[in-house]
Order: C-alpha cells, then structure tokens, then sequence
C-alpha cells in the first residue's frame, strides 16, 4: 500500500523524521522503494547526476517525463514526485498541463516546484485541481544565477523573513511539505515549528522534519566532489570501477564466460551444420 499525504502529516505530528531520496531510473528506485524509503523524488538534479549538464537549467519537461515513468514503475510503497523543470510553471496554463503530464503520463504522485510567495497562487491553483504539490524555498537551483552561486540563503534577518513568509505562503496555498535547502539551521527549526506541513531539509540542519539527499551522493558514485551538506554511506565508484576492470582483465586472458555462463547444443546437429 502506498504511503499517503496524511500519513506525512501524522509522521510530523509524532515528531517521526521523514526520509526522501531522489532516483531517476527504475532499478534505483525498485531498491529505494523496497529500503522503505516513503519519498522518492526523481528531481531535475538528474540533470547534472544523469545527463550531464553543469546545471538543472537544460532540463526538460520530456526529460522529467520519461525518468518519472521508469521510476514509477520501480516504486510500489512511495510516494513518488515529480520536479518541475525550469520554466515550466511561470504561467498558469503551463504549469496545470505539466503538473497533469507528470500525474497522467509519469505516474507521478506528487509535483514539486521552487519559489515561495511568488509562486503561492499556482500552488493553489494545481492543489484545487487535485494535485499534491511539495514546495523548495532557500537556495533554489533553478535560480542558482540570479542567486549568485550555491550560497547559504537566509544569513540577514531581511532574507530570514521572506523565508519564513515563502514557508507560510506555501503552507496556506496548500502544499503538503516544503523543501529546505541550504539554510542555516536555527532559522529551518524556526520554520519547522511556525508551519503544520512537513519541512524536508537538505544541507539545513537536524531539526527540519525530513531529510533528503540525492542518491549518488548518498552512495559515493562521484569521487571528485562531496557536497558538504551530503555524507557518503557507501563509496561506490571505487568499487564499480574495480569490478570493472577485473571484468576487462578476464575478458582479455580468456577467462570470461566460462562454460557455466555459456549453453550448449546437440554435437550431431553441430556436425551436421559443420559438413554442410
């Protein structure tokens, strides 16, 4: 059975830490989903992570689309939600038809978009129309240019306030959670405790009501940069990278497949085609 928005809202109110992890393909996501894990993000980080890109900016909707649906697939417990892309809900008509891509094509549970009060009327909007929606105050990747780099949001009491409202404005437009990023932590517990819907924090302390990290980090698939909000539970791609080459050296020696990875034939049907 499939964890629900309620559920989310009484793991709040038991003061019960909520967990989310992104996945962008299917076999992550079966592993993710089966870890019970109760939040799955396929996020538009996917684009640095999966595609390439130094930035979420050439992310598309089709892009978000096409992972959402693998990772729906992989998924049978989590809530599974889908980010919206840059650009992709800045006008009502746009952002009602792509939420309803994400639901109607991707599978997706949920939608999640970046912005506060700028953004609390589409929330409304696609939460009326029957459409869960998380929102992502702080530092806003989508934003990363105008924002100036990855920098800690939130440091003057100016900036603290219009966190602080965005939370607010989001919880009364009716979004269920709102993500956290890179706040500093005593302001994220304040915003945590003035707000009733979950807050999910990345890179904003421990006292928000969740944590989410991106899954490659959380498995050291990259070797060459660790976000310092991030922590490597496994260090994967030294591993991979050994399996790797232990795969190539078999290959070139002649040592792989072995007959228990190959299949046989009939010997008189294999004479027959060699006289032919």
């Amino acid at each position: 059975m499939r964890v629900s928005i309620s559920t989310l809202k009484e793991m709040k109110a038991k003061k019960e830490k909520i967990v989310m992890l992104t996945a962008y393909d299917y076999s992550t996501a079966k592993l993710v989903d089966e870890a019970g894990v109760p939040l799955i993000l396929v996020g538009d980080s996917l684009g640095m992570v999966i595609l390439g890109y130094d930035s979420t900016i050439p992310v598309t909707i089709d892009d978000m689309i096409h992972h959402t649906k693998a990772v729906a697939r992989g998924s049978k417990q989590a809530i599974v939600i889908g980010d919206m892309p840059f650009m992709t809900y800045h006008s009502e008509p746009d952002a009602l038809n792509n939420a309803a891509r994400f639901m109607q094509e991707g599978g997706a549970q949920a939608i999640k978009l970046e912005g506060g009060v700028t953004v609390a009327n589409t929330v409304k909007r696609i939460v009326d129309c029957g459409i869960p929606v998380m929102g992502h105050i702080g530092l806003t990747p989508q934003s990363v240019h105008q924002l100036g780099g990855h920098r800690v949001q939130g440091k003057t009491p100016e900036a603290a306030l219009r966190l602080l409202q965005d939370a607010q404005a989001l919880e009364q437009a009716g979004a269920f959670a709102v993500v956290l990023e890179l706040i500093p932590a005593p302001l994220s517990k304040l915003i945590s405790e003035k707000i009733s819907i979950p807050t999910i924090g990345i890179g904003a302390g421990p006292d928000c009501d969740g944590q989410v990290q991106v899954i490659a980090d959380l498995l050291g698939l990259f070797s060459d940069f660790v976000p310092r909000h991030a922590k490597q539970y496994a260090k994967l791609a030294g591993s991979i990278k050994s399996a790797i080459g232990d795969y190539m050296s078999e290959v070139k020696a002649g040592k792989f497949p072995t007959p228990e990875n190959s299949s046989t034939m009939d010997e008189s049907l294999l004479a027959e085609l060699a006289s032919a």
